[in-house]
């Protein structure tokens, strides 16, 4: 046989293995990568490999990173000269993607160890790549600015919700300008081969007002078209747990952890966007789109956590500017009943030119299983630290019991100080109880009857839709946001971390809240009521809040308007001869 023969069957031999493979991603993995997926791997793996756009919304746990590894590997030998630019929200991120490959796979496969060209792997905190013998090169860019001049066939994006969409549209969604072009091309018998750029959307659930949603239910309409090679998909920890990749006693425990977070659960386990269902009476997203506050103001313990930074401390009062301090009162346990915390938000009001108030909520906690005088003392605390001008109190039931605390002095047994007693501003018969003479004249007593809660969650409701209220951005934003401005923060330890970020997590879990409340209009009043096993003492201390909020603007401008009125009478022109 000659030499010319021998090779032209060893390229044919060369072909045929090549096409068999690259119909068949999932086999090559076995056979060349010696893997042993599981079956949904496999057949995410063929889909990766199909389409031109590929959205997969896992649950923690599921290895998407590392299934992504495997594909970019494949698709790099299978396909000679092809070029895959891995970017993520952090750089760090992205180059998990590459030490998937050099530690996990590499040592795996000796046929990989030899495709890969080990004077071309460089993975370091200013550059990422992994080079291949027959030209292919996976690399990892930055999602910004910086990486404009690149060029690729296959765009991975990893955790893309924390990509901003301007950056993936204008900059790395342009790297797909040209697609791969290998010289059997260029004959016609093999134009219907001709291989299309795509782009890989990985991430863990978010919100539903959050553009990676919208990514994803694009995605899914197109996949309906059978013109359209696009594809979604959404695995929760149920299937983690049926592949034994996780364990259920380890997600029970963390669903029993005295802080955990259902919100955050839905999205990172249940890959599910999270949102409100329809016909609730807050919805979503008119509540999420006020969530505009980057920096809490944290109270002194917390603040020296992260040394005092000034972008987190309680700041000066502004011209005009009034506080209010609201608490809906619970004594029971969560432990034992899901219903039952008591709740504290902070209401920053800013006034405005034209006299009208906005309400920054720049702090928000919840206590539980406390007794009244331990309730109290932490309101008062927190009253005085802040410099509140008003309290809205909760005084049905055991919130009389924590009236009665504050309409006397209160010494606090940590620091000795002595907290002068308060006094109630709008109910004389309430105001008596106290005895102190000359008691500030604070708390303003809310006792629920159908009218008064009613009017509070239609003023809350028309509070979110006209941007009078603005929260806090979400506990991940600020994480980012903590990482480039609070220095400090990163050498944190974990609890240390989560005390600093609670006032974003009880902000989520007030949202969580309101859009899982139950209504009903019965004679023209609203009565809004939880689900079973849900809770609604973070609704009814921000509803109390922003009601009395209301009442002092209305108060203010009637002020206002009555001065007005007495100088148009004081005052006329005069009379010239």
């Amino acid at each position: 046989m000659s030499a010319a023969t021998r090779h032209e069957r060893i390229m044919r031999g060369a072909a045929k293995s090549a096409g068999f493979y690259r119909k068949n991603v999932h086999l090559f993995a076995r056979d060349y990568l010696h893997l042993n997926l599981h079956l949904f791997q496999q057949v995410l793996l063929v889909m990766m490999d199909w389409c031109i756009s590929f959205v997969f919304i896992a649950c923690r746990g599921l290895g998407k990173t590392y299934l992504c590894a495997v594909f970019c590997v494949i698709r790099c030998i299978l396909y000679p000269g092809t070029t895959i630019c891995v970017a993520s929200g952090t750089r760090g991120q992205a180059t998990v993607v590459l030490e998937k490959i050099m530690n996990e796979l590499k040592p795996k496969s000796r046929e990989l160890a030899a495709e890969i060209d080990d004077k071309q792997v460089k993975i370091g905190s200013t550059i990422g790549q992994i080079g291949f013998h027959n030209g292919s090169l996976i690399k990892i860019v930055t999602a910004g600015e910086s990486a404009r001049s690149n060029r690729a066939n296959i765009l991975v994006i990893d955790e893309y919700r924390l990509v901003s969409k301007d950056v993936i549209d204008t900059i790395l969604r342009k790297f797909l300008t040209n697609p791969r072009t290998p010289g059997y091309l260029r004959k016609d018998k093999y134009k219907h081969l001709k291989e299309y750029n795509k782009t890989l959307y990985l991430s863990s659930a978010f919100f539903k007002d959050h553009w990676s949603y919208t990514r994803a239910l694009d995605n899914f309409k197109f996949m309906l078209d059978d013109r359209r090679r696009y594809f979604v998909c959404g695995l929760p920890y149920h299937l983690a747990l049926q592949e034994e990749m996780q364990f259920p006693e380890v997600i029970a425990d963390e669903m029993m952890e005295s802080d955990f977070n259902e919100v955050k659960f839905k999205m990172e386990m249940e890959a599910e966007f999270y949102g409100d269902a329809d016909g609730t009476f807050f919805d979503f997203n008119s509540i999420s789109k006020n969530r505009r506050i980057e920096y809490p103001m944290l109270h002194d313990r917390l603040a020296a956590k992260v040394g005092n930074n000034q972008k987190l401390r309680i700041q000066p009062k502004k011209n005009g500017e009034k506080r209010i301090l609201s608490a809906d009162i619970a004594l029971m346990s969560s432990k034992k009943n899901k219903n039952d915390a008591s709740a504290i938000f902070i209401n920053q009001l800013i006034p405005s030119k034209s006299g009208r108030y906005s309400s920054n909520i720049v702090y928000c906690d919840a206590v539980e299983g406390l007794h009244t005088e331990d309730q109290a003392l932490i309101i008062r605390r927190l009253f005085h630290e802040y410099s509140c001008d008003y309290l809205a109190l909760d005084c049905i039931g055991v919130g009389m019991a924590v009236f009665d605390a504050l309409v006397r002095d209160i010494v606090d047994p940590e620091t000795g100080d002595i907290y002068p007693a308060l006094s109630c501003c709008n109910d004389s018969t309430m105001a008596d109880r106290c005895t102190s003479r000359g008691a500030e004249k604070a708390i303003w007593a809310i006792k629920g009857s159908a009218a008064l809660n009613s009017e509070c969650a239609v003023l809350l409701r028309e509070g979110f839709r006209s941007g009078k209220i603005r929260l806090l951005i979400t506990e991940y934003d600020a994480e980012l946001l903590f990482g480039d401005t609070v220095k400090g923060f990163s050498n944190l330890d974990i609890s240390e971390k989560l005390a600093v970020q609670m006032p974003y997590i009880h902000t989520t879990l007030l949202i969580n809240e309101l859009v899982n409340l139950q209504h009903e209009d019965t004679s023209g009043k609203i009565k809004v009521f939880e689900k079973s096993g849900m809770r609604k003492d973070r609704y009814s201390s921000l509803s109390y809040n922003f009601y009395v909020a209301t009442q002092l603007e209305a108060k203010m401008n009637r002020r206002n308007e009555a001065g007005d009125s007495i100088n148009k009478f004081l005052f006329k022109a005069p009379k010239i001869k």
